[in-house]
């Protein structure tokens, strides 16, 4: 396989020769399998081959000692490759480019490799941790994988400050985090961050890997509910969305299909991620919303235009798979669409029709679809019913806003409704 990239036969003998060569010569044969492209193939074995020579110098052994290897080395490239970098995103970029090919590959040559211990955040300073939450606390994955991400955004701020042992941890060190990660996020999401790095900090402190217990220091924002209104966009806006999508090509008529759907039925990023084949009755035109967040199924009678949309992507735009799934990447791998992948493509179009709303996402839809409901004097019960709401009072939110009572109001007319 190699000799359909490379043309020099001292380039195949110096891949071959490396002690990890064979996995390498493997992991080129699935991207040619799932139609990479010849320039991938090309940027990302150096990589792979940068990475075995480094864990090789650094004490690995044998292949099952390369994940403990996978953040050193992703340190290593960013160091080496983004002196350049201006913005902590172009920093994150690059060290995802190092990092990326290198768990794909062990991804498929090393079974079971997402339970690998090596591959946790601050897994030589705190082992255990993550058997703690998953054992002894008793967190379901989804919790352990949010928990997963917001450990490894701290591990990355320690990096970034120099900051080389756990013991070194201090109230000023905290707050700061707490600063640095409240830039762009609502309160709701940076009490999240906050609580699970209060549980990581207890963790510590119990383990006596600190001899003090910090997470008193952890100050979450105060939350008031009913305190804000939602981030609903008005009906022209949706319209102004949907016209900005291109669908003449693959990616649009998914991505159509996508808004219609969240629009509709208001409908979360992670449902929608979640849907399969399975899921749609053609015969009875019903849409089947399974594994709510109140662990509960919603059905809904399947709206003529968005059958049309989602018809029209499986039959010219879905890629040829076994996977049933609906919503798949347009790009190799053809693997199912992510949650963030969903909101991802909300973003782009709200921000390509000039929609303006403060943190735009996903929810910026289902709270539209809600927000509608409410103008058309649907109960709260059945507008929380129909958009899954396991708990009442997350629908209460929505009679804060009345618009078009409030606009007879400020123009004189509103005795009626005072």
């Amino acid at each position: 396989m190699l000799e359909r990239y490379y043309v020099y036969p001292e380039t195949w003998d110096r891949i071959r020769s490396s002690w990890i060569g064979g996995h390498i010569e493997s992991y080129v044969e699935w991207l040619t399998e799932n139609k990479y492209s010849f320039r991938t193939v090309l940027k990302r074995v150096p990589i792979l081959m940068e990475f075995g020579e480094f864990a090789r110098q650094h004490g690995a052994k044998k292949l099952e000692d390369l994940p403990g290897y996978i953040e050193k080395f992703s340190r290593y490239w960013l160091k080496k490759h983004g002196q350049g970098c201006k913005t902590d995103k172009a920093r994150e970029g690059v060290r995802l480019e190092g990092q990326r090919p290198v768990k794909q590959m062990l991804r498929l040559v090393i079974p079971d490799f997402e339970k690998s211990s090596g591959d946790e955040p601050l897994q030589s300073m705190a082992p255990g941790y993550f058997e703690y939450l998953r054992n002894e606390r008793g967190l379901s994955e989804k919790t352990i994988i949010l928990y997963r991400h917001y450990l490894r955004s701290f591990e990355a701020y320690l990096q970034e400050i120099s900051l080389n042992e756990l013991t070194s941890l201090s109230p000023v060190i905290l707050s700061g985090f707490v600063k640095y990660k409240s830039k762009g996020l609502c309160k709701a999401s940076l009490g999240l961050r906050c609580t699970a790095l209060r549980v990581f900090l207890r963790y510590l402190y119990r383990e006596r890997i600190i001899t003090k217990d910090l997470c008193h220091a952890i100050d979450s924002p105060r939350i008031y509910r009913l305190s804000s209104i939602p981030r609903s966009i008005t009906w022209d806006e949706v319209n102004r969305m949907l016209e900005a999508v291109d669908c003449r090509t693959a990616i649009g008529k998914r991505d159509y299909a996508i808004l219609l759907l969240m629009v509709t039925y208001g409908i979360r990023a992670r449902e929608v991620a979640a849907l399969t084949l399975d899921d749609i009755d053609w015969r009875k035109e019903r849409l089947l919303v399974p594994e709510r967040k109140a662990n509960h199924s919603t059905a809904y009678p399947l709206s003529p235009i968005v059958g049309q949309a989602i018809l029209d992507y499986l039959q010219h735009g879905r890629p040829k798979t076994s996977d049933r799934h609906i919503f798949f990447r347009t790009r190799p791998p053809y693997i199912p669409m992510a949650f963030n992948g969903v909101s991802t493509r909300v973003v782009r179009y709200l921000r390509k029709a000039g929609v303006h709303v403060d943190r735009v996402g996903s929810h910026t839809l289902r709270h539209t679809c809600v927000q509608r409901l409410v103008d058309a004097s649907f109960s709260l019960k059945s507008i929380g019913d129909y958009v899954g709401h396991g708990n009442p009072k997350s629908t209460e939110i929505y009679a804060k806003v009345a618009v078009d009572a409030l606009r007879e109001i400020g123009s004189g007319l509103g005795e009626d409704v005072l």
